[in-house]
């Protein structure tokens, strides 16, 4: 059986001496293994199109339950980024957390929209990393199924709260404290949680329309990132990756 499906390269990883594994995030069929034989061979074919973080066009084939490709095209090669290191480390979190917010064979086209609007802003919009962070955290959390209740303070109802439950995905007060939560309270300003109730509700084709000064941005990536790793129980090697880039201060060098 043969299909053919555009996927986002989300990871390479060695199977044999020629062959490796490619796993693709997809709009139809979620996350998919595939095969892609011969690409460790030099001149191979399929290298142009089997790399990290690049979307292409795909024919596999199907044999025992493992589809293998067939022919594959590059769509989006997302070159801009692999001429900046930071960005591109940037773009390579989004990857890794991506690969663990989707399924395998569960249709997910919003996160892959999302995936590809954010790796497309890094490469060509003019806007802070920390912000595009931020919006990719906050939004796939979302898509994840782990939307938080932004309406206002859990125990007093007030909208103003300045305090978010990382593990309950509310707001609290600074002078309130739900019982049943034993979860960190991170701070948050007006403008963040403006900005976090925006990106939870706004349209997909709009997550990038608001705007905050950079400085701002960053204490609101802050928050996401914290969240999302508080919902999904983990850490990420790539966002290690990245901020040593941060404090190296080397994310200007271009590879």
């Amino acid at each position: 059986m043969y299909l053919t499906i555009r996927g986002l390269v989300l990871r390479i990883t060695d199977y044999n001496d020629r062959d490796a594994l490619l796993t693709l995030l997809t709009g139809s069929h979620g996350k998919l293994t595939v095969k892609a034989r011969g690409l460790r061979r030099r001149n191979s074919p399929l290298a142009g199109v089997c790399q990290l973080l690049t979307l292409g066009e795909f024919t596999l084939f199907e044999y025992k339950g493992m589809y293998t490709i067939n022919e594959a095209v590059p769509v989006e090669p997302f070159l801009g980024l692999r001429k900046d290191l930071e960005r591109l480390a940037l773009g390579t979190y989004f990857a890794q957390a991506a690969e663990v917010m989707s399924q395998e064979d569960l249709p997910n086209p919003e996160l892959l929209s999302l995936t590809l609007n954010c790796l497309h802003a890094l490469t060509a919009l003019s806007l802070p990393e920390t912000m595009v962070k931020a919006v990719f955290e906050l939004r796939g959390a979302c898509l994840a199924g782990y939307t938080p209740d932004l309406t206002g303070c859990h125990v007093c109802g007030r909208p103003d709260a300045d305090r978010f439950d990382l593990s309950a995905g509310h707001l609290e007060c600074a002078g309130c404290r739900d019982d049943r939560s034993g979860g960190l309270r991170m701070p948050v300003t007006p403008g963040e949680l403006a900005a976090m109730r925006y990106l939870c509700s706004c349209p997909a084709k709009k997550i990038f329309s608001f705007r905050m000064p950079e400085e701002r941005c960053k204490g609101l990536a802050r928050v996401t990132e914290a969240y999302l790793a508080t919902q999904l129980e983990r850490g990420f090697s790539t966002l290690d990756f990245y901020k040593s880039l941060l404090m190296e201060g080397i994310g200007d060098n271009h590879v």
